[in-house]
């Protein structure tokens, strides 16, 4: 697949002195966290367009609604000491690609395809990897089409391209997912091999329900 051409936008980590120490109290991390929450904003306002578009003018939900979030400051240096990168804001920009992360929630699984053509003909929008657990889901059984893009946020002295994961799964993949998530996180206990076949069965069984209802439409 062939990437958009980049314009004259600079990369965020220009923005500041990005080889100093990672450090989630200082106001470094707080003006990064704004730029990433400004890419969230430009880009869940251009899906949402294309959301109203179908509705309105097709009459049909291509997508149901959409998700963001932030990563949370511990979670970011939890990721970064277990994959043993560096604490500087060097190597949490360019390792740490999900810290903005916006999810968008099809009906059924046709649309997240459809959806993703939209989103890889957005303009200013540069997708820079892919990953289709859709098609090959996870052996957990999780089931989602993962991007990372570069969103230009327009700033009042200049622009600036930000990194954004977007996944794009059903509200029956959603489902799953959500659940096994808080499952799997959960701090005082782990799950049995037992529990961890029953999510894939469950998994299994969402994708199942999810072909069925493809049909039915």
């Amino acid at each position: 697949m062939k990437t958009k051409k980049r314009s004259n936008l600079i990369k965020v980590e220009n923005f500041i002195d990005y080889k100093q120490e990672l450090k989630i109290e200082d106001e470094t991390f707080q003006k990064l966290m704004f730029i990433y929450s400004a890419a969230i904003r430009e880009l869940e306002t251009k899906i949402g367009i294309l959301k109203d578009e179908f509705k309105i003018l097709y009459q049909y939900d291509l997508i149901d609604h959409i998700d963001t979030r932030i990563k949370e400051p511990q979670s970011i240096k939890s990721k970064m000491k277990k994959r043993e990168i560096p604490f500087t804001y060097k190597d949490m920009i360019e390792n740490i690609n999900d810290i903005a992360g916006i999810r968008v929630i099809c009906p059924l699984k046709k649309d997240i395809f459809s959806t993703l053509e939209l989103l890889r003909k957005l303009p200013g929008i540069t997708i820079l990897k892919e990953k289709d657990y859709v098609t090959k889901p996870k052996k957990s059984g999780y089931s989602s089409y993962h991007l990372i893009a570069e969103v230009p946020v327009t700033l009042s002295h200049q622009n600036i391209y930000v990194k954004v994961e977007i996944q794009i799964r059903t509200v029956a993949m959603d489902f799953w997912a959500t659940l096994e998530h808080k499952v799997k996180y959960k701090p005082e206990e782990e799950i049995s091999k037992q529990e961890a076949k029953e999510w894939v069965n469950c998994a299994k069984i969402i994708n199942k329900l999810d072909n069925k209802m493809m049909l039915l439409n």
